[in-house]
């Protein structure tokens, strides 16, 4: 290892490369890092950070309107766009800024490059026309929204990395897609006061989502004022003299929105990097493949996060990150745990959930016990909000197992995080039901749904 510059060079500065290079060098090991935008990557600078920040700030017209059920009396808000994109920009440099921080306090070294790979032990830092020896190279690029060069008009459109830096705030939007990215995204406008409408291919939006939840959310957004149109993609978009945007959806229907916002998945950043030249292997969508330790084809090379298309979530990457340690440089082989992964979709209401959806679940066991539970939660029944919460489990008949659970209302991340335990741990309803309630709360429904609302033997439902 004395032969080469560096022992680790890390290819992307996200979550996943800075935790790697962070704790590879506070062993003591000889660490460069090289990440070409900003580092914090996709989650802090343009991704779930700055997303959490505007569902906060979509949130407070709601609460303003319920203040008055419970005695308030609020003057007349108004919300200015440039303030609340001013602050976010001072938060993402702080944060930015630790993270890079964090590198260097262990002893790393940073670059601000892109890079390439010469061969596999050579990387090229092209900002700084510098050529580096690494005996083990780490790839975490990452991934970014897909393009859509076939709509015509596309050039009209933004992603959501554009959406977090808009100069004005639109009067009205078109999104399409129906994942996550794009009900978070439509919930945010709408809360904002734009005039919002979402536009999905499927029948149904948040695929391999639970579908009470998917029903549910989709009813109650409707019931807010978010138009939602599904078995309809875009066929053209097209610039008005006015600067305004006609959007073209299947059935001929004519949108005229201020943005279009098109969030129809993401793909990894292997292009131009030399990859190929080096002999690594990619799949279909340029995704990189790796075996169950995160090692490529390529024995000194590995990688990590959404650039291995394996699941795109920030946590994710930071646990294949330590794994991928373990694995390198402490001699203890760990492969990435990719099940009963917890995970929010933060719409509004929110979604928190965790293992086996009910559909999923049907199609693996044989007998699934259901317990389902639909309310108005405390906090709504003095404001008269008219917005039910759903909690849900799914057992396995035979084991009571609990395989799955999934919540639709206010908190429902936060307790998808807590939910994650149990599941992990593989406990039974048994072990719920002899949990005490917290009371009043609206997380005691999970340990107080005693008796199955019915079961599905055998792929038939049974009440």
């Amino acid at each position: 290892m004395a032969g080469y510059d560096y022992d680790l060079f890390v290819i992307g500065g996200g979550s996943g490369g800075v935790r790697a290079a962070r704790v590879a060098a506070a062993l003591g090991k000889r660490v460069g890092i090289a990440e070409e935008y900003r580092y914090g990557g996709t989650c802090v600078i343009r991704g779930c950070v700055p997303k959490k920040l505007f569902v906060y700030a979509s949130q407070f017209p709601e609460h303003f309107a319920d203040a008055a059920g419970y005695g308030w009396t609020v003057p007349e808000a108004s919300f200015d766009w440039p303030t609340l994109v001013a602050n976010k920009d001072r938060e993402i440099a702080r944060l930015e800024a630790i993270y890079e921080k964090n590198v260097k306090g262990a002893g790393g070294e940073t670059f601000h490059s892109r890079a390439m790979l010469v061969d596999p032990h050579v990387v090229h830092l092209l900002g700084e026309d510098l050529t580096v020896t690494a005996n083990q190279i780490l790839i975490a690029t990452g991934g970014r929204p897909a393009p859509h060069p076939a709509l015509p008009g596309h050039e009209h459109c933004i992603f959501s990395n554009e959406a977090f830096d808009i100069k004005r705030l639109p009067k009205a939007i078109m999104i399409e897609g129906g994942g996550y990215i794009a009900v978070e995204f439509a919930n945010i406008f709408h809360g904002l006061g734009v005039d919002t409408t979402l536009v999905y291919r499927g029948k149904e939006i948040l695929s391999r989502f639970d579908m009470d939840l998917r029903r549910t959310l989709h009813e109650t957004m409707e019931k807010k004022g978010i138009k939602i149109v599904c078995h309809a993609v875009s066929e053209w978009v097209r610039k008005r003299p006015d600067g305004r945007l006609d959007a073209l959806i299947t059935g001929g229907r004519v949108l005229t929105v201020d943005q279009v916002m098109l969030a129809i998945g993401r793909i990894p950043n292997t292009e131009n990097m030399g990859l190929e030249g080096v002999g690594i292997e990619l799949g279909k969508t340029g995704a990189i493949v790796v075996d169950k330790y995160s090692r490529t084809n390529i024995d000194n090379i590995w990688a990590i996060g959404d650039v291995t298309n394996r699941v795109q979530l920030t946590p994710v990457a930071i646990h294949e990150a330590m794994c991928f340690i373990e694995t390198a440089f402490k001699g203890n082989p760990t492969a990435p745990d990719h099940g009963t992964i917890p995970t929010a979709v933060f719409s509004q209401p929110e979604i928190g959930t965790v293992g086996l959806a009910e559909d999923e679940a049907v199609k693996r066991f044989s007998d699934i016990e259901i317990y389902r539970a639909s309310f108005r939660p405390m906090r709504h029944t003095l404001s008269g909000r008219d917005e039910k919460m759903l909690m849900k489990l799914v057992v396995d008949g035979a084991s009571k197992r609990v395989l799955g659970a999934h919540i639709l209302g206010p908190d429902a991340g936060e307790m998808a995080q807590l939910l994650g335990i149990p599941l992990k741990a593989g406990l039974t309803k048994d072990d719920f039901d002899r949990t005490m309630a917290v009371h009043p709360t609206a997380a005691e429904e999970l340990v107080t749904m005693y008796k199955p609302t019915y079961r599905v033997k055998d792929g038939q439902r049974v009440d």
